[in-house]
């Protein structure tokens, strides 16, 4: 099998005029001819040109959204529109079939509640593409900043209660006595009184515009649970 090569690379023009080979999953296939292919190494498609004349008509109705395929040909400069370079298919073998009835994703808008429903596929979406692109980044670069600074990152254990069950109650801090706790007017242990207020630990639990410095409590705390549990220092550092 040839080299792979990655599109990031060939949609830079750096590579135009030879012959190279790529793979990756169908997004669209136009007129019989044109292939969006994108290998989810960067937002944006290779166009590949098809001869329908000398491929083979049963392989051609293959080529479904999402259907995995293999292309080698030799890149040259686009002479339509959206594209700088285009892949001129001289062997085109098809990886894996994708039933078009069956696959939810379609060249199409989707909404973010159908996307939901299909979390282990919404990353071959132009949207969630970007997002965890710009999310990789974001934990990258706060891993760095911790690393530089002589942390290291672990996976801490999470505390919990016995549970038959195997819910496992989430153990929890408070500077109350465990006997006599102070109660409220309805008989309910009164939180208010505890060094450790009980804050939504999601900050979109709350409406920041009404009670911004907690919504920013909530954020540290969230932050926290990923990142201050998880990157400690050991001794001697």
């Amino acid at each position: 099998m040839a080299k792979r090569t990655k599109i990031k690379s060939l949609l830079s023009g750096s590579l135009i005029g030879e012959t190279v080979t790529v793979m990756g999953w169908v997004r669209t296939f136009r007129n019989n001819q044109f292939i969006a292919l994108n290998d989810g190494s960067s937002l944006g498609n290779l166009q590949i040109v098809v001869d329908f004349e000398k491929e083979d008509a049963q392989k051609l109705k293959r080529l479904t959204t999402s259907a995995a395929i293999s292309a080698t040909g030799k890149l040259v400069a686009s002479q339509g529109k959206g594209q700088s370079v285009e892949l001129i298919c001289e062997n085109l073998e098809i990886l894996g079939d994708s039933d078009a009835e069956k696959y939810p994703l379609q060249p199409k808008k989707h909404s973010l509640e159908f996307l939901r429903e299909i979390a282990h596929l919404r990353f071959r979406t132009n949207t969630f593409s970007a997002v965890f692109r710009i999310r990789h980044h974001l934990a990258i670069a706060i891993h760095q900043f911790f690393h530089e600074k002589g942390f290291y990152y672990i996976h801490s254990p999470i505390i919990t209660g016995s549970d038959a069950e195997g819910a496992g109650e989430m153990f929890k801090v408070t500077t109350l006595p465990l006997e006599g706790a102070p109660k409220d007017d309805q008989g309910n242990i009164n939180f208010k009184k505890d060094f450790f207020v009980r804050l939504p630990i999601s900050p979109f639990q709350v409406n920041w515009k009404q009670n911004w410095l907690h919504w920013l409590l909530a954020k540290y705390i969230l932050l926290g649970l990923h990142l201050g549990l998880k990157i400690q220092t050991l001794p001697g550092t």
